[in-house]
């Protein structure tokens, strides 16, 4: 009889582990007998799936796939099951994993977290906070909260707010640098550049007399892969940084920060998504997670609502 789950169950206790006797142990079996089952695994695959190295056992990139396949593939035999035990309705439990931009992620979603989690006590909530791109199963995330549009057809999203970009810059940074009136000005400032995998370095303008759309290459002595910090780095006065304005709208209102050209601000719709893969079934976890923030936070980025 076939027995992948019981296989892949087998694997994801070894590759949390990164040993067969632990694995075993927690199951059951002898060592030989996980190994074997590994083996048959990757014997069906005809790929390698774990090493053994100076650290142990390590997952290859193959390993590393089949890891997060086995575990959505358990998730939903295990939501299946329950569902049909509870006719349909079964509450939302097992371990979700998000990732979130780091400045969304700490002003909107960890606010919220704690009232999630005592809606839905049987649910695990691994969450992380990184910005740049990212691949859902290569960071094994059930969902990805990210801007911009989607690179993968494969995957689906929910919108949560709609914001923009602008330029900013500190009072104190203005007073020693000047105010810069047109683009071309920029040259002779220190512009803030986020370093990611695709280059950020061009920023968007439109005329306000023509509507003519350009850009213009900006530089500066600093570039990092982190919102929050670039902020920070404007608020001290070193330079200025294009932001969401989801992001710096408080230090707007407070006058901490000051917007830079806003006439020549093109102000394009920034959407801001929780993405997942797209499944015909959705694991409930997920599903309330998403219903969850569009259900609290303000579509148009002016907070959150707490239950």
């Amino acid at each position: 009889m076939d027995n992948r789950a019981g296989e892949m169950e087998v694997f994801i206790r070894v590759a949390e582990l990164r040993s067969f006797s632990e694995a075993g142990r927690k199951l059951h079996l002898s060592p030989s007998a996980v190994s074997k089952l590994v083996t048959r695994i990757e014997d069906r695959l005809a790929t390698r799936l774990l090493v053994r190295s100076t650290r142990g056992l390590q997952l290859t990139p193959e390993g590393e796939m089949y890891l997060v396949r086995a575990q959505r593939v358990l998730d939903e035999i295990d939501d299946a099951e329950r569902a049909v035990a509870s006719g349909g309705k079964a509450a939302p439990r097992g371990r979700l994993r998000v990732n979130a931009s780091i400045a969304f992620g700490v002003m909107y979603v960890q606010p919220l977290i704690p009232a999630f989690l005592e809606r839905y006590p049987e649910v695990e909530l691994d969450f992380s906070l990184t910005d740049g791109i990212i691949d859902l199963l290569e960071e094994r995330a059930d969902i990805a909260i990210r801007s911009g549009s989607l690179p993968d057809s494969s995957l689906k999203a929910r919108k949560l707010i709609e914001s923009s970009r602008t330029i900013v810059a500190s009072p104190e940074y203005i007073a020693k640098r000047g105010l810069p009136g047109h683009p071309d000005e920029l040259d002779s400032h220190n512009c803030l550049r986020f370093n990611f995998p695709i280059p950020m370095n061009e920023w968007p303008f439109i005329n306000p007399d023509t509507g003519e759309r350009f850009g213009r290459t900006v530089s500066g002595n600093f570039l990092c892969d982190s919102g929050p910090a670039m902020r920070r780095l404007c608020l001290s006065g070193l330079g200025m940084a294009r932001l969401g304005r989801f992001h710096v709208q408080g230090d707007l209102k407070a006058g901490t920060l000051v917007e830079i050209l806003p006439n020549w601000n093109p102000n394009d719709e920034q959407l801001i998504h929780a993405i997942f893969a797209g499944h015909e079934h959705l694991a409930a976890r997920i599903r309330a997670f998403i219903d969850f923030l569009v259900n609290h936070i303000d579509s148009h980025g002016n907070g959150i609502r707490l239950p």
